[in-house]
């Protein structure tokens, strides 16, 4: 099987697949509809086509997917689902711009788990960057200056958006159990969870708008489907530094559509928690350690 066209240009692959990702915002929006029943779609539309796609590259049938395995994916698919339909809600109750960026703490999450959890062992390099990103958090919420949209919804948008933050490190962690499986069959047992999970809530036999069903097949096929397979494509075959600089397309794209579409510009405060967020992330995911005062022998 002869590799994508698009593997061999991986940095570009995931700069696609990043502002691809930093424009859900607007399709949530645009959509109209409840965060249940938006996923549920999503589920329904990434399904068909991943698994079009993983038959057609001849990654199904996937003799690997044993039942503990099996398990283990609709564990992680659960907290996924979770994790959309929470990051969704929090478009509504804050901004594009401000969900979005609160929303990439998630590897922080990952540490926070498997030091409790995985019994990992953690820095002080990596505590220090976790108390500035946590700072870039309180600065990007908008919630420390003087704000009319500073209200107990816009509290609550936050603090959604944190679960669903760590909704997504869960699954993410639950996803390396998964070991070598190819990432477009595991987010495509993900969706199939999401679509059985989700069902009885999602009002299927309500009526959906006209307008609502391009963006619902867009979301499912261009943010779950095409954008997972680029991102899927280009990982591995590009260093760490440089993934971690590419990701931060994805929150850009947000606040440049937030402010050009929806006329929400960000404040000097959300703009610094952005930028502390950003270098937190690059500080844990890069390794880079803060100077120390060497003490001389007396």
């Amino acid at each position: 099987m002869k590799d994508l066209p698009t593997s061999r240009f991986p940095a570009a692959s995931l700069a696609v697949a990043m502002t691809i990702a930093g424009t859900v915002g607007a399709f949530v929006t645009e959509a109209g509809l409840h965060p249940v029943t938006i996923v549920f779609w999503r589920c329904v539309f990434g399904a068909m086509f991943l698994g079009a796609w993983c038959l057609l590259r001849g990654y199904l049938p996937d003799r690997t997917l044993s039942p503990s395995r099996l398990a283990l994916a609709a564990l992680g698919g659960a907290c996924m689902v979770l994790s959309w339909t929470a990051f969704f809600a929090g478009f509504a109750m804050t901004s594009i711009a401000t969900t979005t960026i609160v929303y990439h703490v998630q590897p922080f999450f990952v540490v926070v788990i498997g030091v409790v959890f995985l019994k990992e062992r953690i820095s002080l390099d990596q505590i220090l960057w976790m108390l500035g990103a946590f700072l870039g958090v309180v600065l990007a919420s908008g919630l420390v200056v003087s704000h009319t949209q500073a209200s107990t919804a816009w509290a609550l948008g936050i603090a959604v958006t944190l679960v669903a933050a760590l909704l997504y490190a869960v699954a993410t962690i639950l996803a390396k159990g998964l070991g070598q499986q190819r990432a477009e069959v595991t987010v495509l047992c993900q969706t199939i969870v999401g679509i059985v999970m989700l069902a009885p809530f999602a009002g299927i036999g309500e009526h959906v708008p006209a307008h609502s069903w391009g963006w619902l097949v867009s979301i499912g096929v261009l943010h779950t489907g095409i954008a997972y397979v680029l991102m899927n494509s280009a990982f591995p075959r590009l260093t760490t530094p440089v993934i971690g600089i590419i990701t931060f397309i994805y929150p850009v794209v947000a606040i440049i559509i937030d402010w050009a579409i929806y006329g929400h510009p960000l404040g000097p405060a959300q703009a610094a928690g952005m930028v502390l967020i950003a270098v937190a992330t690059l500080g844990v995911r890069l390794g880079w350690r803060f100077p120390r005062r060497r003490v001389s022998a007396a």
